[in-house]
């Protein structure tokens, strides 16, 4: 339900509706996007998970996923094509729909949908089972911006329960150097020139079925066990 956070421009009905027929993010004339059949001619599409339903089990379980991948990404995505259609961005790829939508009033649905549709893509990249720490490269690096992998984690779960509401906590590559941040409801490190390596979604959607309002236990647990750092490795730049 705190999806509304996105919605611009829809009255208190159509939200109820939405809520009932358990569609998700809305965007601005659309009506209940999230319920409508996608168009035949989409240029985004909802990327498979790199994992089965229930892979991130015990930490994150598949009833989970599949409300959060089934519905809201899947509405992000939907909701991305509806409002780029027949527009100058319909033809882009959704990094650079991002990337030309930020901090324009007039595209602010885009933009929440677009970006929320990358910002999912990416978290769900950022995540696997049987995750192990990071090595070569990424290890060395983190103890050069951090000190140690403990003190990365420390700063990770401080940004990820210090994000006021919905949105997201990141490990980004900044100047040559590695950085913890956090962005609110859609934002993301694109838009600050900033290079994403992995991201843990901190919106309520993400885990309160699992752990209600116990969201440093659920970054923890991510932090622990499910961290993607061949993933994160693969987004550093090429020398």
């Amino acid at each position: 339900m705190h999806d509304q956070a996105i919605a611009r421009g829809m009255d208190r009905r159509d939200f109820v509706f939405a809520l009932l027929a358990g569609c998700a993010a809305v965007g601005t004339g659309l009506g209940l996007s999230g319920c409508a059949k996608p168009s035949s001619a989409e240029s985004i599409t909802l990327p498979p998970l790199p994992y089965k339903e229930d892979a991130l089990e015990p930490y994150i379980s598949k009833t989970t996923v599949e409300f959060h991948y089934g519905k809201h990404h899947r509405g992000y995505v939907d909701n991305t094509n509806g409002l780029i259609k027949g527009t100058k961005f319909a033809n882009l790829p959704l990094q650079g729909i991002v990337k030309q939508t930020a901090g324009l009033p007039e595209d602010t649905a885009i933009f929440n949908n677009a970006a929320q549709a990358w910002n999912h893509d990416f978290y769900w990249k950022s995540l696997r089972p049987g995750a192990s720490p990071p090595e070569g490269q990424l290890k060395q690096m983190i103890e050069a911006s951090f000190g140690d992998y403990e003190n990365f984690k420390k700063e990770f779960l401080a940004a990820a329960v210090g994000q006021f509401g919905s949105g997201w906590a990141w490990l980004v590559l900044e100047g040559g150097k590695l950085a913890v941040t956090k962005t609110g409801n859609a934002e993301d490190p694109l838009i600050h020139n900033q290079t994403p390596l992995l991201t843990v979604d901190v919106w309520e959607h993400a885990y309160y079925l699992d752990y209600q309002n116990r969201r440093a236990d659920y970054v923890n647990a991510v932090l622990d066990h499910l961290l993607n750092w061949e993933f994160a490795a693969s987004n550093l730049p090429k020398a």
